[in-house]
């Protein structure tokens, strides 16, 4: 067997039509430029307060934790410190999708969980009704569009694995064009109510929004320094540079940045994915493509594509590139990586070699809090003062919902379906230190690259990661 170019390096646009198509963009966020005149700005903690509960982290987990908090009591005293402002990391500039699966997928989670797969996928679809619901009862503006995830094969190989998915639709290479017409697709499969779209930067301020409405006091700027606690038990202390909170319980939704719990800073690597939006289809031209449902798209390559349209009908294609940096560092000049983004546009013409001569407006990239598991963790530190839910791999939009819930149950000392889970219960294996974590992460990257042009054949490195439950996602 001998390695052969991917579909997308086969039918892959002259250099120039690439350079062409970049030659007018600029290294910046679409999602977060689209809010620029909804943000509402919050003022730096300053000087000493109590509360009830402190959320720290003004993403995705704490808005949803600071929410869910006010609604279970209205009377608590809610604190929220962002390090920055809200939603600007992983939760204003990913891809918007809104998946109910709380394990990465079905074939993850059974392999992890077998016993209770059911359960947590019950729980993941209940939890993705619960978005759609609180979206309609806060009234939060976030261009939700419930059109579900089309997965296609464009490598012979990938056919038979499309035909392993569970429910959905199971489309052939003739179906899959007349819903999206790209010359790759050989056959697809469409889960129509698995996955809701969200402008993600929305999400986060229109979340923050409601928080503030519903009386949580949001600090932006305010990055935490520190916890203070007495081992006997009693408040914590959440210092800033600016401040204190005195505080009843502290909730960690930190992800891909050092976590505050030291015992936790192995369990997750930091990943950046990279990012492209192209200026707006004109008429014509998306018509030549179709899409008229206006699903999610992606492909089911090792390093894998997703894609999807704006509501001014851009397209968003994001994925294949997974890079890791040494030392677990998370860094502004990361985020503009020319290859990646070049790579990108190569494969969005080779998909839609009918695009050629469509502009690329904006590029971008996010650092993704990946565990070996592929999806969250949940704990707690402090005699239960403290939780925090991290490791969502991507799969954060609708999971950050879920794992608020997990972390006010333990804080109120409940007992629930959700805590009581091995998921829930139990932690990943943690990442090597350096600098056994960047050779053998770059490795394993090799290892999927090689996969992808081996017709999806994994070596032998791969295969002792899958028997031990370990790995590296794209």
């Amino acid at each position: 067997m001998t390695a052969h170019d991917t579909a997308y390096e086969r039918n892959a646009p002259d250099a120039r039509v690439v350079e062409a198509a970049l030659a007018g963009s600029h290294q910046g966020v679409f999602w977060l430029e689209d809010v620029r005149d909804r943000v509402v700005s919050h003022p730096p903690l300053a000087g000493r307060r109590d509360a009830d509960l402190t959320v720290v982290g003004g993403g995705y987990t704490g808005l949803w934790t600071a929410v869910l908090a006010k609604r279970r009591d209205p009377g608590a005293r809610v604190v929220l410190l962002e390090a920055e402002t809200i939603g600007w990391a992983a939760s204003g500039r990913n891809g918007g999708f809104c998946e109910a699966s709380l394990t990465h997928g079905e074939a993850n989670g059974r392999t992890r969980w077998p016993d209770e797969y059911d359960t947590l996928a019950r729980l993941g679809e209940d939890n993705l009704a619960a978005i759609v619901r609180d979206i309609a009862e806060l009234g939060l503006d976030c261009q939700l569009e419930h059109t579900g995830v089309m997965t296609v094969a464009v490598e012979p190989h990938q056919v038979a694995w499309l035909a392993e998915e569970a429910g959905g639709e199971r489309l052939d290479a003739a179906a899959a064009r007349a819903s999206i017409d790209s010359p790759l697709f050989l056959a697809a499969h469409w889960e129509r109510e698995g996955t809701a779209l969200v402008h993600p930067a929305r999400l986060a301020t229109e979340l923050a929004r409601a928080a503030v409405g519903l009386g949580v006091e949001i600090h932006e700027h305010s990055a935490v320094v520190g916890l203070d606690s007495d081992r006997a038990g009693g408040p914590v202390t959440v210092r800033t540079a600016g401040g204190a909170v005195r505080t009843d319980r502290v909730a960690l939704g930190t992800n891909v940045f050092p976590s505050l719990v030291r015992r936790t800073r192995l369990h997750t690597v930091p990943v950046y994915d990279y990012v492209i939006v192209t200026e707006p289809l004109s008429t014509e031209q998306l018509a030549s493509i179709g899409w008229a449902s206006r699903q999610g798209l992606a492909d089911l390559a090792n390093q894998f594509h997703y894609s999807r349209l704006t509501a001014d009908n851009r397209i968003m294609l994001g994925g294949y590139d997974a890079i890791y940096r040494f030392g677990r560092k998370v860094r502004p000049e990361y985020e503009d990586r020319p290859a990646s983004h070049r790579t990108l546009t190569a494969h969005l013409f080779a998909l839609f070699p009918q695009l050629e001569g469509l502009g690329i407006t904006h590029r971008w990239a996010g650092a993704i809090d990946t565990s070996t598991r592929f999806c969250a963790f949940h704990g707690t530190a402090r005699g239960g003062r403290v939780a925090y839910a991290a490791g969502f791999t991507g799969l954060g939009v609708g999971a950050t919902r879920f794992a608020a819930e997990v972390m006010l149950d333990r804080l109120s000392g409940l007992t629930t379906e959700r805590t009581e889970l091995e998921m829930v219960r139990t932690m990943p294996l943690p990442f090597p230190p350096e600098p056994i974590a960047s050779a053998g992460i770059n490795l394993t990257r090799w290892s999927l690259d090689r996969a992808d042009h081996r017709e999806g054949r994994r070596n032998l490195l791969l295969r002792t990661l899958d028997s031990l439950g370990l790995g590296f996602d794209s």
